[in-house]
């Protein structure tokens, strides 16, 4: 049975209950998208909240990984239909708003890009669409037995162009077109193979799982992790060339670390590395 591309059935949050919820410990935050009742829908207001506390974790150095999830059912459906549907009652059709929506929601993705903290997405049920091009856009992903990924949009006459970036910056090429063109969902089980996600356990371990991930992540010297992620993005859009004589000046500032002299003297000492900067 195919699920919808967005949550058009679906009332919108009563605000009575919150939009995301953040739980903080042992160097992890958990972002946990709380709007069941869309599925958990990149509405305008999730889109701010996910923004706001991404700008915040930024800054907080006491974070070294963040899980991202969704409370109910299911990860992400996309965006929210009913929303976009009432944004274009306006008198351009809507192409004002829509647009700004799109950006708002390709600045909060970029955010996860640029974060210091390595992000990892923890999904469910369905990631379909703008909740498919979350999980792409995380640095990684464990998904549980069961769960589906598409960009359907093209099943209502609304090709997925946005989380299409995502998407073919992850996948091969051919595949990601395939799902793009058609709407069919994969299983987790081909996520995991075309490198959509990083692995599949069962849903009863999923947030176990997940939280051993980012507490091993949390575990490293966030500074030296901190200048990987940078670089790895950087790199990783240049010609080989570039890449190298570019990570080679990124190793001489990370050697330049005192916490990474820290660590390499431990080793040759054969001790734990004493990094009391850690947190600050």
């Amino acid at each position: 049975m195919a699920h919808s591309l967005f949550a058009p059935s679906f009332a919108a949050n009563s605000g009575e209950d919150k939009m995301l919820d953040r739980t903080d410990r042992s160097g992890v935050a958990h972002l946990t998208m709380n709007n069941p009742q869309t599925l958990n829908a990149l509405s305008d207001q999730m889109i701010a909240d996910v923004s706001q506390n991404l700008t915040e974790i930024a800054a907080d150095k006491t974070i070294r990984a963040v899980i991202i999830s969704g409370a109910g059912k299911a990860f992400c459906a996309g965006h929210n239909l009913r929303e976009i549907a009432d944004k274009r009652q306006s008198p351009d059709g809507g192409s004002v708003a829509l647009k700004a929506l799109f950006d708002r929601c390709a600045n909060m993705m970029q955010q996860i890009r640029t974060l210091p903290q390595p992000v990892i997405a923890q999904v469910h049920g369905i990631a379909t669409a703008a909740g498919a091009q979350l999980v792409a856009t995380c640095d990684m992903a464990v998904a549980a037995e069961g769960t589906r990924f598409g960009v359907n949009g093209v099943n209502i006459g609304l090709f997925c162009s946005t989380p299409m970036v995502a998407l073919s910056r992850n996948i091969p090429r051919k595949k990601a077109f395939e799902m793009l063109t058609t709407g069919q969902f994969i299983p987790a089980s081909e996520a995991v193979d075309v490198g959509l996600i990083n692995k599949v356990v069962p849903e009863a371990d999923l947030a176990e799982h997940t939280r051993a991930l980012a507490e091993l992540v949390a575990s490293k010297l966030g500074s030296a992790v901190k200048i990987g992620k940078e670089a790895f993005y950087n790199q990783i859009e240049m010609q080989v060339d570039d890449a190298y004589a570019y990570t080679g000046d990124v190793m001489v500032q990370n050697m330049s670390n005192a916490d990474t002299v820290e660590g390499i003297n431990a080793f040759i000492e054969k001790r734990d590395p004493n990094w009391p900067s850690q947190d600050k």
